[in-house]
């Protein structure tokens, strides 16, 4: 399952960093180069003024995670 977000600002990396934190699955956030753990705050520093995909397991209910990534924008 996946979303496109596009980072805009460090608070945005700090918050999605926190949202991904709480939740009981992984998060990732995928660019065309790189696939970076959302609750690894340092990385997801280095995609701030680009476009990621927000990306889970399948078996994550589709309108939890799609709540997860609208607190994340």
């Amino acid at each position: 399952m996946t979303k496109t977000i596009e980072i805009t600002s460090k608070s945005q990396v700090e918050k999605i960093n926190q949202l991904a934190s709480k939740v009981p699955y992984e998060v990732w956030l995928s660019t065309d180069t790189v696939m970076l753990d959302a609750r690894s705050l340092l990385g997801l520093f280095s995609l701030v003024g680009k476009k990621a995909r927000v990306v889970a397991s399948d078996n994550v209910n589709p309108k939890a995670f799609g709540k997860l990534v609208d607190k994340m924008v």
